[in-house]
């Protein structure tokens, strides 16, 4: 929950990066599971764990390293997370968002997020991209629950395009240059940590879902309250068919995703370039 606290808060996070990165940052970057190698793409300007900058929580799931990146990609100034905080893991909502918070507030203007999901459209294969058109919130609590930080953005901001269609056009130009399929669909979030039934997982394609996932959502959320433009891309791990199910494990899930990671930072890295 949002607490007038959280002004002295970004001070002290502040103070404490700048203490070690004075530059700018302009894109915002997420990575998720299986996702951090994404990172070797950053010309390393400066890196802090997040176990030393005050404020943040501590990533607590297998493949997330804990590290705020500084530097290039795509000539752009960046600063990316090699890995995320969820719901799941016991933070809580404010915990989960900070880290977009304080990117917003270094300068960040653009926030990319990727995740690993589960298909819930039977036509996706393991592997595929899907660009995030639209998301469905299945979480217990959203990131924007207490007091609004009137400084940072709106008590009821719109969501009617949480990701930046400019940027979703870009993304799908770039991808059908670099001969990369991408399919696009709507996110569904949901808590975890386990993952669905059969019978969840009927429901979750009755309301419109294509993929599902424990995280973005409320980063989505955060950085649209603050006016920055959102692009996010899922990596499908595992299939949701719920007539064929088999089991999964987070083995399975990582090696997937560090098959396809390669597709997911050239389209990246174009589309930072390019905006």
């Amino acid at each position: 929950m949002t607490t007038p606290e959280a002004y002295s808060h970004f001070r002290e996070t502040l103070d404490y990066i700048r203490r070690y990165y004075k530059g700018e940052v302009e894109v915002g970057i997420v990575l998720g599971t299986g996702l951090g190698r994404l990172a070797e793409a950053i010309e390393k300007e400066h890196q802090l764990a997040y176990n030393f900058i005050p404020h943040f929580p501590i990533s607590t799931v297998e493949s997330h390293f804990g590290r705020l990146i500084f530097g290039r990609l795509g000539g752009k100034k960046v600063v990316a997370m090699q890995g995320r905080f969820h719901y799941y893991e016991g933070y809580n909502m404010y915990q989960i968002t900070y880290p977009i918070r304080i990117m917003k507030l270094l300068g960040a203007h653009t926030l990319l997020l990727s995740n690993a999901a589960g298909a819930l459209n039977l036509t996706y294969k393991l592997g595929d991209l899907m660009i995030i058109t639209d998301h469905i919130n299945l979480l217990p609590e959203n990131p924007l629950r207490g007091v609004n930080l009137d400084q940072l953005g709106p008590r009821f901001p719109d969501m009617s395009a949480p990701y930046h269609p400019e940027l979703i056009a870009k993304a799908r130009a770039i991808a059908q240059r670099l001969g990369i399929p991408v399919r696009e669909g709507v996110y569904v979030a949901v808590q975890g940590p386990n993952l669905e039934t059969r019978a969840e997982y009927r429901f979750l394609r009755i309301i419109g879902g294509d993929v599902v996932g424990m995280s973005t959502v409320p980063e989505c959320i955060i950085a649209n309250h603050m006016g920055m433009r959102v692009f996010a891309m899922s990596i499908v791990t595992d299939i949701g068919d719920p007539d064929n199910l088999k089991p999964v494990s987070l083995e399975e899930i990582i090696h997937v995703a560090n098959e396809a990671e390669p597709k997911l930072t050239q389209i990246f890295t174009h589309l930072v370039a390019e905006l």
